[in-house]
């Protein structure tokens, strides 16, 4: 281990060294986990979670304290939040999405989503992962890094392809050459969902790809976002029923021509017609199941509105 804490750390030497020299060691200090103030603005606040972070510090020792599944229920991971701050463990840049999604769940105009970076150095991938932020028309960023320029970033950023490139003029400082940028949608604010996180709707393979072309993409994908019309791509539509035609209708108009109901008043359910022209009528159904049968309509459902 303290091999690898010399190897990583921008001091690993220096550092290793007096700590295995130290005679008595200090009680590690726990920073108290931040608390939202009505008097705070949400630049504020993103910067009292983020010194927060820096307060747990980053994780050099190349074991990861915390299993992260990104996988799991957005409620399991909301778990493994409070246990890093009852824990109070230096962290790594995936946790540190967790913990951000965790302590802005109670701020609804805080919208967060995860960015992922695969960038090639020295004929090695790396990756990396920060939490994006959106808030009253700005982009941001919440993390962790061993590099300052490479985790948070102010809240001032216009667009989201203005964002992805000050991270990638960052990384450039480094000599990494970013290979991929995937952006995962809005997360919900519900701490108990089981829905999971997706981390990857958008995927760009920004190296072979102009400026241009980059910018084009994300600024569509970020309007689409802020309008809320994308659906998660592991989201599976409602559950087909076997019978031939059957459809799924939500408080649709259906105007039933030659149709006359019989409805049961024991269990409120359409049960027949009878053929006869009755003239042109019109009734909403909400969220019933119908198919079509002959001459008639057969409406299976609990109520009719």
């Amino acid at each position: 281990m303290w091999g690898h804490v010399e190897r990583v750390h921008p001091d690993g030497s220096a550092v290793a060294a007096a700590i295995r020299s130290a005679a008595r060691l200090a009680r590690p200090s726990v920073p108290p986990v931040p608390n939202y103030k009505l008097s705070m603005s949400i630049p504020e606040w993103l910067q009292a979670i983020q010194t927060y972070m820096k307060m747990l510090q980053y994780n050099h020792t190349g074991t990861q304290f915390f299993e992260i599944r990104k996988n799991r229920p957005l409620s399991g991971l909301m778990e493994t939040a409070r246990e890093m701050t009852r824990e109070s463990l230096p962290i790594k840049c995936l946790e540190a999405v967790i913990l951000g999604i965790y302590l802005t769940n109670g701020q609804p105009s805080v919208e967060r989503f995860p960015i992922s970076f695969k960038t090639h150095f020295s004929g090695n991938y790396f990756h990396h992962v920060v939490l994006g932020i959106y808030c009253n028309g700005r982009y941001g960023s919440l993390g962790m890094s061993r590099r300052s320029d490479l985790m948070d970033k102010p809240l001032t950023y216009r667009t989201l392809s203005d964002l992805i490139f000050e991270f990638e003029d960052s990384y450039k400082k480094y000599l990494h050459s970013v290979k991929k940028v995937k952006i995962g949608l809005y997360v919900p604010h519900e701490p108990h969902s089981f829905q999971p996180i997706e981390w990857k709707q958008l995927v760009l393979n920004v190296s072979k790809m102009m400026r241009t072309d980059v910018r084009k993409e994300l600024e569509k994908f970020a309007r689409d976002m802020r309008m809320k019309i994308l659906k998660p791509s592991s989201a599976h539509s409602p559950g087909k029923e076997r019978s031939r035609g059957l459809r799924w209708w939500t408080s649709k108009q259906i105007w039933l021509h030659s149709t006359r109901w019989a409805i049961s008043s024991a269990s409120s359910k359409a049960i027949g017609w009878t053929e006869g022209f009755l003239g042109a009528s019109c009734c909403t159904l909400p969220a019933l199941h119908w198919k079509e049968e002959g001459m008639g309509l057969f409406i299976s459902s609990w109520t009719l509105i």
